[in-house]
């Protein structure tokens, strides 16, 4: 009997691991967005908002993407790539929006918003929602059949324990980064404290970096999530860009490669997420709501 059980935990153990091999682009990706919703909080606010995402995250994966995923493998499986498109769509229409803050555009509400954590976390949950589903497919995908429903359930709540558990202990750490610097700056050994004002000098910076990272990496993902799927659904043009670009490049090495086809994606996304932002504009005005974008922008650390 313990042999049989220990078995059934190494199959579901070996399945995990290797589905959630194939989902390691997109964890990067998620943790590369996350940071940015904590970014203008105060120290003491960092943690808990964190904390508040991540719970977000697990009921996403366990209370909706999982139990979705399920029944439309087994009842309707042509669902999926519309459902990615869609999702893929918001993603882009995030990236573009933030590209426009970029060049001193922003929503006339969006300082407000950011001092708002119920509306941030709210944020920062609903792209999660669509970065999780891509991890979790992907995962699935990767799934042998053969296990049975059971098995790829329990294979699919061990890959959604430890991808949160991984982004968000990322992030977690990296918005607390500044604070262990200031901690090391006060130590009584010079290189501690040294090394402690460095850390609190460059957190800026990164933080600039990991928007900027997080900002392509939405625009990537949604893009290529849209080109991909569009293929699934019958239209496989957009598809067939992504394999000529790959194949074109290939000779240079797999790097090289996917560097030109994940450009390919983000640029789609891009040109995709302005035009549903343009859309987003023109029904505002029809409809007399506040969703145009105002000049000015004010920086995401600092200040006023």
């Amino acid at each position: 009997m313990s042999v049989g059980l220990l078995a059934v935990v190494d199959d579901i153990l070996s399945a995990a691991l290797k589905a959630s091999a194939k989902t390691a682009g997109v964890v990067i990706d998620d943790a590369a967005v996350a940071p940015q919703y904590v970014q203008g909080l105060t120290p003491a606010r960092e943690l808990p908002v964190v904390g508040r995402i991540a719970l977000g995250s697990l009921a996403n994966k366990f209370l909706i993407i999982i139990p979705i995923a399920m029944l439309l493998t087994a009842f309707a499986p042509w669902v999926l790539p519309w459902l990615l498109i869609v999702g893929g769509t918001y993603l882009c229409f995030e990236g573009a929006e933030k590209v426009l803050e970029w060049f001193g555009f922003h929503h006339a509400d969006g300082e407000e918003d950011a001092r708002d954590e119920k509306r941030l976390v709210a944020g920062a949950v609903r792209t999660d929602l669509i970065l999780s589903t891509e991890i979790m497919l992907i995962g699935l995908s990767s799934i042998d059949e053969d296990l049975g429903f059971w098995m790829r359930l329990l294979v699919l709540a061990l890959i959604a324990l430890a991808m949160t558990a991984l982004v968000y202990g990322a992030v977690a750490l990296l918005v607390k980064l500044d604070d262990i610097g200031l901690r090391m700056a006060k130590n009584s050994a010079a290189r501690v404290r040294h090394t402690g004002m460095r850390i609190v000098r460059s957190m800026p910076g990164v933080f600039r970096v990991i928007s900027v990272i997080g900002t392509i990496a939405m625009l990537w993902v949604g893009g290529h999530l849209v080109l991909t799927n569009l293929g699934e659904v019958g239209w496989a043009a957009p598809a067939d860009v992504l394999h000529a670009v790959d194949h074109f490049l290939e000779p240079a090495g797999a790097v090289v490669a996917w560097t030109g086809e994940t450009l390919v994606s983000a640029i789609a996304g891009l040109a995709l997420g302005l035009v549903i932002v343009g859309i987003a504009l023109v029904i505002g005005k029809a409809f007399g709501k506040n969703l145009s974008f105002a000049e000015g922008h004010s920086a995401p650390h600092g200040g006023e």
